[in-house]
């Protein structure tokens, strides 16, 4: 209880900084130092913390907090980097126009955009899409906050079903189902979450179009537009896909080539590569991976589980709230997957005996904690990115959330 208590405390500490206009970045490390106070780490348990990660046979290098920490900063400045490129060469403004004709209708090309990038696991992916989706929006008028909440829904839905993701796999293999009758199942998610980010996002604070934002150009000359600009991610994903080949290292090879294409003179390069260095973004990574390590130096996500299996709630809201709250004190799918799934077996069963109907409402329940907790690196990485606040992101993705909710409970009654 007092593991609780504490992550309550430390996320409380959040709003408050952030209430007094403390810049996210500096928050987020502030409230992990606060988290470590409560739950007494001392820089010895960090130590050996990292040590012992890093000595894991089973945990892959790209899981490891110091190769996270270099690798998403990396990729968020490449992003900048190439954001910067792209409005230097004129290509940014191309691309709206050219998504205005392919897609007609300027909500799909909203909510297009950051599905496609979404489809790449990366940890910081949705810093791919940001660019395109702010530009867009920018254009037609939509409110910051708005297109922050959509780049980071529509981001998301693929991780229920998409096999790319390891919760994917790693609960597949734990039940021991199908991929069939776990995608089957879940895509219940996924339809709802969609349902609910056009409801909720889509239908409203849109402004109605005018003559600037009617589709202009031939279809071959928005495809050509729209491939200036898009290539540079395609072959980010190829590289990943192909060679496992980091995100940020892909998109610098990317940059390059696309500076000496676009004959960007060698003197203006410096500039255009200093222009993405932000000193609050590293302090945002360092601090949501500071609020990790926390919690796994001091053994915090463990006793919560224990304390919600000793108190006897009724077995759907285990089912329910026990992926929920661990997904949101860590803001990570495939660790919240790993910890709370082995204590729900019991309930969802294996093999044949399997109800994947409540496997259905567990995962829902993880997905509802990663849309709404303020240490989801991807929320707080929009809210830095777009300047708006997570209090107007998470107000604004609330109503998806609990059809995503209710998604889970309706396949836990009539499939569970």
């Amino acid at each position: 209880m007092y593991e609780l208590i504490a992550m309550a405390l430390a996320l409380a500490l959040l709003v408050v900084l952030l209430h007094f206009k403390v810049k996210l970045g500096r928050s987020m490390v502030l409230a992990a130092v606060g988290l470590a106070v409560l739950l007494r780490v001392t820089p010895d348990q960090f130590r050996h913390a990292l040590v012992e990660e890093w000595n894991d046979k089973d945990k892959a290098l790209s899981q490891t907090t110091g190769y996270l920490f270099v690798m998403l900063v990396a990729l968020i400045t490449m992003v900048n980097v190439l954001a910067t490129a792209m409005k230097e060469t004129g290509v940014s403004q191309r691309l709206v126009s050219a998504l205005h004709g392919l897609f007609r209708s300027r909500r799909l090309a909203l909510a297009a955009i950051p599905m496609m990038m979404g489809m790449l696991p990366t940890p910081g992916g949705i810093m791919l899409s940001a660019p395109m989706v702010r530009d867009l929006g920018d254009h037609v008028g939509v409110g910051r906050s708005r297109l922050a909440a959509i780049n980071f829904l529509f981001r998301h839905q693929w991780e229920p079903v998409w096999p790319l993701f390891p919760a994917v796999t790693l609960v597949q293999g734990m039940l021991g189902i199908s991929a069939f009758a776990l995608i089957s199942h879940n895509i219940a998610i996924t339809a709802a979450g969609l349902l609910g980010g056009v409801v909720f996002l889509l239908f409203s604070g849109i402004p109605k179009k005018d003559g600037k934002s009617r589709p202009e150009g031939r279809f071959a000359d928005n495809i050509k537009n729209f491939t200036h600009a898009f290539w540079p991610i395609v072959v980010v994903a190829a590289l990943y896909a192909a060679f496992d080949m980091p995100p940020a290292i892909g998109l610098l090879l990317a940059i390059i080539v696309f500076l000496a294409l676009h004959k960007v003179a060698l003197n203006r390069w410096p500039g255009i590569f200093k222009s993405g260095v932000e000193f609050d973004f590293s302090l945002l990574i360092f601090g949501a991976l500071l609020f990790k390590l926390d919690l796994e130096a001091g053994n915090a996500v463990e006793a919560v589980v224990r304390f919600f299996a000793e108190i006897n709630l009724p077995d759907y809201l285990v089912i329910f709230f026990l992926p929920f709250l661990v997904a949101y004190l860590t803001g990570v799918t495939t660790a919240t997957a790993a910890i709370t799934f082995p204590f729900l077996i019991p309930f969802i069963g294996t093999g044949p005996e399997a109800k994947v109907g409540l496997e259905t409402l567990a995962f829902a329940g993880l997905v509802c904690g990663l849309l709404i907790t303020p240490v989801h690196l991807c929320l707080a990485l929009s809210a830095s990115y777009f300047k708006t606040s997570l209090r107007g992101i998470i107000l604004k993705v609330l109503g998806p959330t609990l059809f995503v909710a209710a998604a889970g409970v309706l396949m836990a009654i009539f499939f569970g």
